[in-house]
């Protein structure tokens, strides 16, 4: 087989995710596509996966891709005359005890919010549905009857040929050596059948994605991890289309095949491949059966339907499975390479997310920018931290123990802790911090008060720290608290262009004179939100850009992505360089005043401005801005002397009873003001005039931007969503996010976030309200408003104004 000499696009991989990525691409894209497989079709993971295929995610986009993978694999076989082993024999999740009962009414409710249907079953009913299973234990069960099972070979070999069909050239038993790279992008990719001159590649390699990536200077954190099944013989009794199961307090799944059962499990204590790279001969072949290992699963399973223990063992499966350190796939264009995408890393739900996989990341390539909110897998989530092995190999392992663990809110996770510290992390221990990790940066969720263990101490109902946080939440509104800020990711745009690259990326007039800053969205070409963050000027040609903890790689990838080629530029991540004091609170000036000669009054330092300012002796940016709605400024102290001016402000704000705050005080103070969360809130599938944030973006002024033709598009149509806030006075409700908001009665949307409001005394979320004939403010307030939490309705109030000081009073104080 010779190669063509050039292709627009090349796919590396053909398992079920390439597979799919090439048959998308030429489907629906009908782009010159060619296919590389080092060994056939299926080698890897795909052919050995055990082919169980759920949609329900927390994320709504996630759950779409899920959905469309289902609907796809109904169709397929029509249009390729293949089969792919596609049954909808609907999935069963058993419970066990109160806490997981709680869990599954939680996504039982999601699953409405996104338009499935999740029943809640009793122990009788799943007895009936599945005879051969013992129910005593359970508390109950959840019942999607669209989940199903599909044959992973046979789907990939039928999407293979709809990608040929479409025009797509597939060739195997060719690997990949390497790239040539000029400028920061691929031009050709070497193999050992020659080179391919193109304009994309995308690493669909699976278990070598990361060997790929390597080849090209790029970090795909993967780690291979041995994960074994079993199939058995026959098992007396058992119907053909019995529902696979899953039953995560005993950490095992089943699935019907051939008349026997197919099981496994995800084990606390998972076995890790290789931290180096993987054989390329590694293709069809598996690890040795480890019945050892195993025999933990074999327990659990035999308790659960007895019959197994009177059944033979056709085979043992035991191969790699690529994991990633959070348990959600990758996708996306790599921040170190403009055009290398990826898709890989699918944590053993490879076969459950292939079709809607490939359909988003072929969108994604040709568009160059993804279709839906795909966040929660960007490849841009990652760090540089993410290049240590042994860290990722650490992380994951922990992630794919907690597979099946109950899923409560605010959970932490403990590995590879602490990676990243500020200079305070010691006196923050003292004053009783309990630390959260974001990126690798140790963060004070809470300050546990003398006698209490700094600890949390996790539920499904309140948590340990509810009180704690409420007074910090209350000290910051009467008095006077301190939050280290300093993981916030900043960046500094310097150059004769920097005001005109930033006026076509930022949605807000960043056109501002020296020593002002400006809130700002960046959009994408629909309008949808990509970040949010605040942009200073500093002096003519320096602008100061901060943004948060979590979006560092992503919020700088997209500036630089989008800075037009012929500007004179230079943008640096100075994130480590200074640290962040945010003082805030009605006494923050009085504690700023006894620190600095500088003149901090509301003339002499107005809201939405930006000084440098002199505190212990040490040249500090202070910001006037907030995120939790009271008076208040941003410290951005050079790193190595953040113990100074820290150590200055406590004791100058003693007289104030100035105390240090954690971040779940700053997320019930910024939920009562209103103020929007990017990732929840405000994400690429919404847009700042559904958000409420029209008044934040320049439509006003004559100058183009990035989303601005969308935004023009919307403006003369009736909107079809509107965030609005909800408030529930019953103290027992708990809102966590992904309740469904009932108007008169119909579900209309559901909450993208949830907390407690301390100074309102109730329950407060953030939701969009949608309605496709379009909607306005009589719409919203004309209704009778409930939540559905945990699958009860609630009454609630929606509120279109910020629930507190809404005239803003307190900031610009």
């Amino acid at each position: 087989m010779t190669l063509p000499s050039h292709a627009e696009i090349v796919v590396i991989g053909g398992g079920i995710i390439g597979c799919s990525t090439a048959y998308h691409l030429a489907r629906d894209h009908k782009a010159d596509v060619i296919l590389l497989e080092q060994g056939t079709l299926t080698s890897g993971s795909t052919w050995h996966a055990a082919g169980l295929v759920g949609q329900l995610r927390s994320s709504a986009s996630i759950t779409r891709v899920l959905k469309y993978s289902v609907d796809l694999y109904k169709g397929l076989e029509a249009e390729t005359g293949l089969a792919t082993g596609w049954k909808m024999t609907g999935c069963l999740r058993l419970a066990t005890n109160q806490d997981r009962w709680t869990e599954f009414r939680r996504l039982a409710t999601t699953a409405k919010s996104f338009g499935m249907d999740m029943h809640l079953l009793t122990p009788q009913e799943v007895k009936a549905m599945w005879p051969l299973m013992e129910v005593d234990d359970l508390v109950g069960a959840s019942w999607l009857p669209t989940d199903g099972q599909a044959s992973p070979s046979d789907i990939t070999q039928s999407l293979a040929r709809g990608a040929r069909m479409h025009g797509a050239k597939i060739v195997e038993n060719v690997r990949v050596t390497g790239f040539d790279i000029e400028d920061g992008r691929i031009r050709r990719v070497r193999t050992t059948l020659g080179d391919i001159a193109c304009e994309k590649v995308v690493n669909c390699a699976g278990q070598w994605a990361r060997q790929v990536g390597a080849m090209a200077g790029i970090n795909v954190p993967l780690q291979p991890v041995k994960h074994q099944y079993i199939i058995t013989e026959k098992v007396p009794g058992l119907a053909t289309d019995a529902p696979t199961i899953r039953d995560p307090d005993r950490r095992t799944y089943f699935k019907e095949e051939v008349g026997g059962l197919v099981m496994g499990g995800y084990e606390p204590n998972p076995q890790p491949w290789t931290t180096g790279d993987v054989p390329d001969d590694f293709a069809f072949r598996l690890f040795d059966d480890d019945f050892d290992h195993f025999e933990q699963h074999m327990e659990q399973a035999i308790a659960r339907v007895p019959a197994l223990e009177k059944v033979g063992v056709k085979q043992m499966i035991n191969g790699p499975e690529s994991f990633t350190p959070d348990g959600n796939f990758i996708l996306g264009v790599a921040p170190e390479c403009k055009n290398m995408f990826v898709g890989a890393g699918f944590n053993a739900f490879g076969i459950a997310s292939g079709g809607g996989a490939g359909w988003v990341l072929a969108q994604w390539v040709v568009d160059g920018e993804a279709p839906l909110d795909l966040w929660v897998v960007d490849i841009r989530r990652f760090s540089g931290m993410h290049r240590d092995r042994q860290w990722v190999l650490d992380r994951t392992l922990e992630a794919y123990g907690k597979h099946y663990t109950i899923g409560f809110p605010h959970e932490e996770y403990e590995s590879g802790r602490p990676r990243i510290v500020s200079p305070l992390y010691e006196r923050l221990k003292a004053h009783g911090a309990v630390f959260g990790s974001k990126l690798g940066w140790e963060r004070p969720n809470w300050f546990a008060p003398k006698g209490v263990e700094p600890k949390d101490i996790y539920s499904m109902g309140r948590q340990n720290w509810f009180s704690a946080v409420g007074d910090e939440h209350r000290h910051v509104r009467e008095a006077v608290g301190i939050f280290d800020q300093s993981s916030f990711a900043k960046y500094e745009m310097t150059g004769p262009d920097a005001l005109k690259a930033l006026d076509w990326i930022c949605a807000n007039d960043v056109g501002k004179p020296v020593g002002r800053l400006t809130y700002t969205q960046l959009l994408n070409t629909r309008g949808g939100i990509e970040a949010d963050l605040t942009v200073a000027r500093l002096a003519d040609e320096t602008f100061y850009v901060v943004t948060g903890t979590g979006f560092r790689t992503h919020d700088l990838g997209w500036i630089e992505d989008h800075i037009p080629d012929d500007l004179d530029v230079t943008l640096r991540d100075v994130t480590e360089d200074f640290g962040t004091l945010s003082l805030m609170g009605p006494k923050a000036r009085d504690v700023l005043a006894a620190v600095t000669d500088a003149d901090v009054s509301n003339g002499g330092f107005p809201f939405g401005h930006v000084r440098e300012i002199e505190i212990a002796g040490h040249m500090v940016r202070a910001l006037r801005v907030t995120y939790v709605g009271e008076l208040g400024w941003e410290l951005h102290v050079p790193i190595d002397t953040i113990g100074t001016v820290f150590d200055a402000l406590m004791a100058a704000g003693a007289p104030f009873h100035i105390r240090p705050v954690g971040y779940r005080a700053l997320e019930s103070l910024r939920l009562e003001k209103g103020y929007r969360a990017w990732g929840s809130d405000i994400t690429p599938n919404d847009t700042p005039l559904d958000a409420g944030l029209g008044w934040a973006v320049k439509l006003r002024k004559n100058t183009d931007f990035l989303g601005r033709r969308a935004l023009e598009a919307l403006q003369g149509e009736k909107r079809k969503k509107a965030l609005a806030g909800f408030t529930v006075d019953n103290p027992d409700v708990v809102l966590v996010g992904r309740e469904t908001i009932l108007r008169n009665g119909e579900p209309v949307g559901y909450l993208t976030s949830g907390g407690y409001g301390y100074t309102l005394g109730k329950n407060v979320g953030y939701g969009y309200v949608r309605n496709a004939e379009g909607l306005d403010d009589d719409f919203l307030t004309g209704g009778d408003y409930e939540l559905v939490v945990a699958m009860e309705r609630t009454p609630a109030k929606i509120h279109l104004e910020p629930l507190y000081d809404p005239a803003a009073a307190r900031v610009k104080a």
